[in-house]
């Protein structure tokens, strides 16, 4: 297997980012890959937080469709959306919190 394919991030339509892919155990990973990994997934992480705001902002403007809407299978949909919006926004929330502690390895002297 070569090296590349250790690992990867993978792009996750629904949630709107990339999730990784680790083909071993963490333990398994040298601390070089590990950093790598941490650097990347860092990287992913930091935009979930605007993600999950602009997901909000969908959900604000569905509630205020759902509120005027008279058409009931309309707001059977609507409800819906809303759901599945609040649903991603829940895996965000937990993929935010996803952390590997790493600590290298200490240097001999």
């Amino acid at each position: 297997m070569s090296d590349t394919l250790r690992y990867q991030f993978i792009a996750d339509d629904r949630l709107g980012i990339a999730l990784p892919l680790l083909q071993h155990a963490w333990e398994e990973y040298s601390p070089e890959e590990r950093a790598d990994i941490l650097l990347k997934w860092e990287e992913i992480r930091a935009r979930i937080p605007d993600r999950i705001l602009f997901l909000e902002a969908l959900i604000n403007h569905k509630q205020a469709a759902l509120y005027e809407e008279d058409d009931f299978p309309r707001a059977c949909q609507l409800n819906s959306d809303i759901a599945e919006l609040a649903s991603i926004i829940n895996d965000l929330n937990i993929w935010f919190r996803v952390q590997q502690d790493y600590e290298p390895a200490p240097m001999h002297q």
